[in-house]
């Protein structure tokens, strides 16, 4: 175990105006990212989740799974796995968690094939996830958890339904279990997107998922889909119309507002714009909103503490936004922010490094 009490903090004066009619709104806040005292990485970090402000668990790409119980002042490595990318997690509880792996033939140094596990003891142990079709799953990017309320003989029970999906460079699949993961169903997506980088359910029957058109990223656009029946069909309700894109994370404030990444590998010195996307109405509708004018910037998560305020990581820092997306100021919480997870007023984003902010 590591822990450090005298964590640094970057702090940010994120001060800025707009004007709505004839009214001038100033919007200024002292805000404070930690440093989290995490074990170095070479590179980017993909996912980290907590189910309460203090308990939760982080991984990385070389099978290295670490856990919390005092909201990320100290941690301890739980789990070891060399030839696991660790690239999605998600926890029922303080004892029943998934874990997925990116998968072979991407990423060197990757030699696990199975795409998700589970654990019923906090992270110390874990047992792959069987279900019929699974070779269809090359990797899982992202998992959902959706508590669902239940009335059996009288009384209220919480099931969960679960979404596990991937894979970045495709191909594209889905997992799913309505039983809180006892059993799944998998469903092939290969005809409807190239790759899937993110998953999210609003209730049993509406969900979306980021992904790209195409697995080759020179043929790729960004692309949203959205279902309606639980998964059965899916309808593109977002395609950026540019070629080297993808659509990365998402992030649901509401059942009515939502935002998603839009990342670009496109290096050509005249690709400048970034934009992030946004809709108003449940996910029927998405309109693209400027995040920066500059070369060079690949955004990967995103996450909003209410409809307007939020954040965006990106390879070499972040950006952040107290009016929904109409003005972005840049934060210091890091670099290559692949995660934000927010818990009551406590958000953690993890890349590079590990950050907190309490809001």
């Amino acid at each position: 175990m590591f822990s450090r009490r005298d964590v640094g903090t970057h702090a940010l004066a994120a001060g800025f105006a707009f004007a709505s009619g004839n009214k001038a709104f100033a919007l200024a806040k002292d805000i404070s990212w930690q440093k989290l005292p995490t074990v170095p990485f070479k590179g980017k970090q993909d996912d980290i989740s907590f189910v309460s402000k203090d308990i939760g668990w982080y991984g990385n790409g070389e099978g290295k799974l670490y856990h919390t119980t005092d909201g990320g002042m100290s941690w301890a490595k739980v789990w070891d796995q060399p030839g696991t990318f660790i690239r999605a997690l998600g926890f029922i509880d303080e004892k029943i968690g998934f874990l997925g792996n990116v998968g072979t033939d991407y990423y060197p140094g990757v030699t696990d094939k199975h795409p998700l596990y589970r654990t019923d003891d906090s992270g110390k142990t874990w047992s792959a996830v069987n279900a019929p079709d699974i070779s269809v799953v090359a990797g899982v990017c992202g998992i959902d958890i959706l508590p669902v309320h239940k009335i059996f003989q009288g009384e209220v029970h919480t099931d969960h339904i679960i979404h596990a999906a991937g894979r970045v460079g495709g191909p594209a699949a889905i997992m799913r279990s309505e039983d809180s993961g006892k059993t799944w169903t998998v469903q092939d997506m290969s005809k409807q997107a190239g790759m899937i980088l993110d998953v999210k359910f609003l209730d049993a029957q509406t969900g979306f998922i980021c992904a790209s058109t195409n697995s080759d990223m020179e043929k790729a656009e960004a692309l949203i889909m959205r279902t309606t029946d639980g998964g059965k069909s899916w309808t593109p309700v977002y395609t950026s119309g540019r070629k080297l894109e993808n659509c990365w994370k998402m992030s649901w404030p509401s059942a009515r507002v939502g935002y998603a990444t839009v990342q670009s590998y496109d290096e050509a010195p005249t690709n400048t714009k970034r934009v992030v996307v946004k809709t108003t109405d449940g996910g029927k509708t998405w309109v693209e909103m400027p995040l920066v004018t500059a070369p060079a910037i690949q955004q990967f998560g995103i996450g909003f503490v209410d409809e307007n305020h939020g954040w965006v990581g990106c390879k070499a820092g972040g950006y952040e936004t107290q009016d929904g997306g109409k003005n972005w100021s840049p934060v210091a919480f890091g670099r290559a922010v692949n995660k934000i997870r927010i818990i009551k007023n406590r958000v953690f984003a993890i890349g590079v490094d590990v950050h907190r902010l309490d809001l």
